[in-house]
C-alpha cells in the first residue's frame, strides 16, 4: 500500500514538472518571437491651410509715415514727410512734403462716420485722397479706389470702407479726364491734361448713404457693384 501511494505521489509529482516545463517553454517562446504591429490608415486629413496673406500686402502696401504741422488759418494742414501708397494694381500714389490737406476731398458729412477724415485708420488713406483730389492728374474714379484700397490696408473694416467708397462715387468732388483744352501739368516726369472739376449736382443724401450701408452689409458686394448700383 505504501508502495502504490508513492508511485502515485511520484506520478503526480512527474505531472507538475511537465506542466511547468511546458508553460516555461511557452513563454519563452512568446518572448522570442516578433510582435506583429498593424498600422492603421492615418485618419488624419493633409493641412490644406494655405499661407497667410497679411492685410498690408493683399491691399497694397504704404512707405512712409505722414507727419504734419498745422497751417495758421487752423482749418489745413502741411506735409512734412512724404508719404507712398502702392495700391493692388501697382499703381504707386504719392503725397509729397509740402501738401496742403484739409479733407475737403472728403463730402463733411462722412466725417461722423469716420470721426474725422486724419483719425485713426483713415489718416493716411484721406491724405493721399486729398493730394490726389487735388491734382486731377488721374481719373477720380481711380483715386476713389486708391481710397477703398488704401482704407483696408489700413485696417479699416469692409462695410465700412465700401460705405465711404459708395459715397464718394456718388456725391464726391468729381471731375472729366482727360479733357482737350485742359492745361498740361507735370507728372511723373511727362505733360497730362489737368481735369476739369465738374460742379457737384447732386448733394449728399443721409438716407441714401444708411440705405447702401445696408446693402453693403447685408450683401458685402464688389467695388464693381457698388459703382452699378442704381441711385
Amino acid at each position: 500500500m505504501d508502495v502504490l501511494l508513492s508511485m502515485g505521489n511520484w506520478r503526480v509529482v512527474l505531472s507538475l514538472a511537465s506542466f511547468i516545463f511546458l508553460g516555461a517553454l511557452a513563454v519563452c517562446a512568446s518572448d522570442q518571437e516578433p510582435t506583429e504591429v498593424t498600422t492603421e490608415p492615418s485618419t488624419t486629413e493633409p493641412s490644406t491651410t494655405e499661407p497667410s496673406t497679411s492685410v498690408e500686402s493683399k491691399w497694397g502696401y504704404f512707405d512712409g509715415n505722414p507727419v504734419t504741422k498745422w497751417n495758421e488759418d487752423g482749418r489745413t494742414m502741411t506735409l512734412i514727410t512724404e508719404l507712398r501708397y502702392t495700391d493692388p494694381q501697382g499703381l504707386v500714389w504719392v503725397a509729397p512734403i509740402g501738401s496742403v490737406v484739409d479733407g475737403a476731398s472728403i463730402p463733411r458729412y462722412l466725417w461722423s462716420i469716420m470721426g474725422g477724415p486724419f483719425e485713426g485708420k483713415y489718416r493716411n488713406a484721406s491724405v493721399l485722397h486729398d493730394v490726389a483730389y487735388g491734382e486731377h492728374n488721374r481719373p477720380w474714379q481711380d483715386c476713389d479706389r486708391m481710397f477703398y484700397y488704401a482704407m483696408r490696408c489700413s485696417g479699416v473694416s469692409a462695410a465700412e470702407a465700401k460705405t465711404m467708397f459708395y459715397a464718394l462715387f456718388r456725391f464726391g468732388h468729381h471731375w472729366k479726364f482727360p479733357i482737350k483744352r485742359g492745361k498740361p501739368v507735370k507728372y511723373q516726369g511727362g505733360l497730362v491734361a489737368r481735369g476739369e472739376e465738374i460742379p457737384r449736382a447732386i448733394p449728399v443724401n443721409p438716407a441714401e448713404i444708411n440705405q447702401a450701408r445696408d446693402w453693403i452689409s447685408n450683401t458685402d458686394p464688389t467695388v464693381e457693384q457698388i459703382e452699378q448700383r442704381p441711385p
